[in-house]
């Protein structure tokens, strides 16, 4: 038997405890509809400390709120070819009409976008998330960082044939989004605040957790009901528990067993915790 023929996909609506390079590679061809990837951002070059002005980070410059995780300190040969190992199998097992979204900081985000192009995954957009309430640089050096960016991409070729809800990205509601104009075109600045709803911090938190928010309005932005989508970086399990929400189906990979847990006890209370019966958890309806 060939390879392809030993492959299957993982049983829907579940996350795996394990390496996600490894268990891609266990995915078929064309397997996917939506992969939402908020990998490591390699901030990590000092161990066991936070918003400590007395360290500096070679490079880096500034305060960030480093995490403590060994998963987010490479070097940079290493986070390299670790980027191109996950974007390899992510392009393999997404469909043709499927959509990639990866979150980064300048941090990393640049050499996303430069194994995109080795790997031929054109670019849709560079999102710019916008952080209106980002935390103050303590230092007093530099700017205060107040966006993320997000690369949006394909893997359908000349044909582009990814889904987008036009209908949705210009006459849905997005209350809070000061740029978002009722009628008029989204355009690749979200206003979105970084602040949770307490329920989404109630069985605990991942140190990059990510609002729901904006991971709902990708969700629904690239993809149907009844799709599946894979997040191969699930902490504690915010891309799937939106995907719940919104009617998909899910598919995550955690390395640490414990954010597994998180993420699953948020999954298993997501019907009493949230009306799911809304078309959205926190107000940005179709």
């Amino acid at each position: 038997m060939s390879d392809e023929k030993n492959k299957f996909l993982p049983e829907l609506d579940t996350i795996v405890t394990g390496d996600c390079v490894t268990f891609m590679k266990n995915i078929p061809d064309n397997s996917v509809d939506l992969i939402i990837a908020d990998p490591p951002y390699n901030l990590s070059k000092s161990k066991g400390w936070k918003w400590d002005n007395s360290v500096a980070l070679a490079g880096m410059g500034g305060n960030w709120n480093i995490t403590k995780e060994n998963w987010d300190s490479m070097s940079f040969s290493e986070y390299f070819s670790f980027t191109c190992a996950w974007l390899y199998e992510a392009k393999r097992v997404l469909k043709p009409t499927g959509s990639i979204w990866v979150f980064g900081t300048y941090h990393n985000i640049g050499i996303v976008n430069v194994v995109f192009q080795l790997q031929e995954i054109e670019i849709i957009n560079e999102v710019i998330w916008y952080k209106k309430n980002s935390f103050p640089n303590l230092s007093g050096r530099r700017i205060t960082a107040s966006h993320e960016n997000i690369i949006w991409g394909h893997v359908g070729g000349k044909k582009r044939q990814y889904y987008f809800d036009y209908e949705y990205s210009k006459n849905g509601s997005f209350p809070g989004d000061e740029l978002k104009k009722n009628g008029k075109q989204m355009r690749t600045v979200w206003d979105i605040s970084n602040n949770k709803n307490p329920v989404e911090l109630k069985y605990g938190k991942h140190p990059t957790q990510k609002p729901i928010k904006v991971l709902e309005r990708i969700i629904r932005l690239s993809s149907k009901p009844g799709d599946i989508m894979l997040t191969p970086f699930a902490g504690s399990g915010s891309e799937c528990l939106a995907a719940k929400v919104s009617g998909r189906h899910y598919i995550g990979f955690e390395v640490d067993e414990n954010y597994c847990k998180i993420a699953r006890k948020r999954l298993e209370h997501a019907k009493d915790d949230y009306n799911l019966g809304q078309t959205s958890l926190f107000g940005e309806v179709e």
